[in-house]
């Protein structure tokens, strides 16, 4: 009975607070099974719960606040890892030498610069809102990189020709307030 009881404790991950005498009724002789929680195992799990240990090379004067603010933001970095991999359709190639692995590198970097920089100069222009409306299908989002070139991606640009300067046609009113948001006058695009 013991070895049963001890599987079925490991099987619902017990182990650690579940408390169990085995015997015999004296009267009877059939086995018998007390078992109760022990209380201050579950007090002390209890008193960790929301508390997890980090480990970090960083020196011992840096606080523990800053420590798991720099933990949590490594989402960010993550986010934009994604990004390199998603909307900005980096595919793997083969390259010949290192100065052309190089050269990739940079454009990939420079292309996701400009990407963060759009998202951050939206969030800016439009704070202290967090969301921007119409950006997600008709409904307001939080401005991202790739919902703001989804939405710009149906802008046509006419180029100069002659005495025309270069224009934007008729962007929809969606289109418009990002580029006013971003600083960009469609009627004299750069």
């Amino acid at each position: 009975m013991t070895a049963r009881v001890a599987a079925i404790a490991a099987a619902r991950r017990v182990t650690a607070y579940l408390r169990t005498e085995t015997g015999t009724d004296p009267a009877t002789g059939k086995p018998t099974l007390r078992w109760w929680f022990d209380q201050a195992a579950l007090d002390a799990e209890t008193a960790t719960d929301g508390w997890y240990a980090m480990l970090t090379n960083l020196p011992a004067t840096v606080a523990a606040a800053e420590i798991l603010r720099r933990y949590k933001g490594q989402e960010v970095v993550e986010r934009r890892y994604s990004t390199i991999k998603g909307p900005l359709a980096v595919a793997p190639m083969f390259l010949k030498n290192n100065r052309r692995i190089a050269a990739l590198i940079t454009v990939i970097c420079l292309a996701l610069l400009i990407f963060c920089l759009i998202e951050r100069q939206l969030r800016l222009a439009i704070a202290p809102q967090t969301t921007l409306d119409g950006l997600y299908v008709g409904r307001p989002a939080k401005p991202t990189g790739r919902l703001v070139f989804e939405a710009l991606a149906r802008l046509r640009l006419i180029p100069a020709t002659g005495g025309q300067p270069p224009g934007i046609p008729r962007p929809s009113p969606l289109q418009t307030r990002l580029l006013d948001l971003l600083g960009v006058d469609p009627t004299k695009p750069r």
